[in-house]
């Protein structure tokens, strides 16, 4: 009868350990030894009533009528033994069925508790994520009712740009989450930026990028729009997504748009850090790989610092992407793995749409 453990790391989720799935598995591991030792003790026991059984017999053959007596015990010494014999036989071959038939169910438990337990932390990790973007899609909407942003634009002059940008600059000393704030005119092109001395934009033309043309789609003040994970190179192509809406009129909800404003939001520092937080135990880090992906697995932020350069695949994928939370067992990069997922819940009137992954090989 052999019983093994469960691959997983051993530590226990439940405190102090006595009711996680782990401590079961030992339990059951140390249960099932007791019971294979007993019963080859009770077997070498029985072999050796055996042995004296036949040897009692052959003294009694010796005995002649002497030892008639002493034979009649040894037989019932002998069946005595042939019946603990087949006793043994049958423990053993029952108790092994039913420390087989303990370990699957134990590792059915130990399997949903882990991706129970890793789709939660999944979960967390996107919902963190699209509670902090929100805020940036609140901070360019409020921006873009500056006064000195819509003087800017209105006025169209040197020193108004200038003083547009000298409070841009103001704004990011507060708000150390931006790389810049960029203003752009209707065409597109940029007239002021907080971080001058920086990343030298003023003057370039964006009105092919996807964040300025969304922009200039928004209906009301209230509207905003924003452009994934890319590299940037208004910021020297650091990983970036960039905030918009438009610049109207005196700050009217639906004034005519003079122009656009746009904030890169350092990206990374966020995500990356979220994904690296992850509360794995090292035993768990070596093993698991922690991601951030869009609906077509590119890897948005990464355990492995892969970000937009691998895509995620593995055969249930869209099974699980079809779902809010939850896990499956699957091949990816041909281990069997627990693949434990949330889709990105959203804040309020955000969401990124994003799906977040914890994939432990087992």
């Amino acid at each position: 009868m052999t019983i093994t453990k469960s691959a997983l790391p051993n530590n226990h989720f439940t405190g102090n350990g006595s009711f996680s799935p782990e401590r079961i598995t030992d339990l059951t591991v140390q249960l099932a030894a007791k019971m294979d030792n007993a019963i080859k003790e009770i077997g070498t026991i029985t072999f050796q009533s055996r042995i004296l059984t036949l040897n009692a017999k052959v003294e009694a053959a010796r005995a002649g009528k002497a030892g008639s007596a002493f034979s009649v015990v040894a037989s019932e010494m002998g069946k005595l033994s042939h019946g603990i014999e087949t006793l043994v036989e049958k423990l053993e071959k029952d108790t092994s069925s039913d420390f087989k038939e303990i370990a699957k169910i134990n590792d059915n438990i130990t399997t949903n508790f882990r991706g129970t337990r890793l789709s939660d932390l999944a979960l967390n990790a996107i919902d963190l994520i699209d509670r902090n973007l929100y805020e940036r899609s609140c901070d360019v909407r409020w921006w873009a009712t500056d006064s000195s942003v819509i003087n800017a634009l209105t006025e169209k002059t040197q020193a108004g740009y200038d003083f547009a940008s000298q409070r841009l600059g103001v704004i990011l000393d507060s708000y150390t989450v931006y790389f810049d704030i960029v203003l752009c005119d209707i065409h597109g092109l940029i007239v002021a930026n907080g971080r001058k001395n920086q990343y030298n934009t003023i003057g370039q033309n964006v009105s092919g990028s996807k964040w300025f043309r969304v922009a200039m789609d928004c209906a009301a003040a209230t509207d905003y729009g924003w452009e994934t994970v890319h590299r940037s190179p208004l910021i020297n192509n650091e990983l970036a997504l960039i905030y918009t809406t438009a610049v109207r009129e005196n700050g009217n909800m639906r004034g005519n748009i003079l122009g656009a404003l746009g904030t890169l939001f350092r990206y990374e520092a966020l995500a990356q850090t979220i994904v690296e937080s992850m509360p794995l135990s090292k035993e768990e880090k070596d093993t698991s790989r922690v991601c951030i992906v869009d609906d077509s697995g590119l890897v948005l932020a990464d355990s492995e610092r892969k970000n937009l350069e691998d895509t995620i695949d593995f055969p249930k994928k869209g099974e699980l992407f079809k779902q809010k939370k939850g896990f499956v067992i699957d091949t990816y990069r041909n281990n069997e793995s627990c693949i434990a997922h949330a889709l990105a819940p959203g804040y309020e009137t955000y969401t990124t749409g994003w799906h977040s992954l914890v994939i432990q090989k087992l």
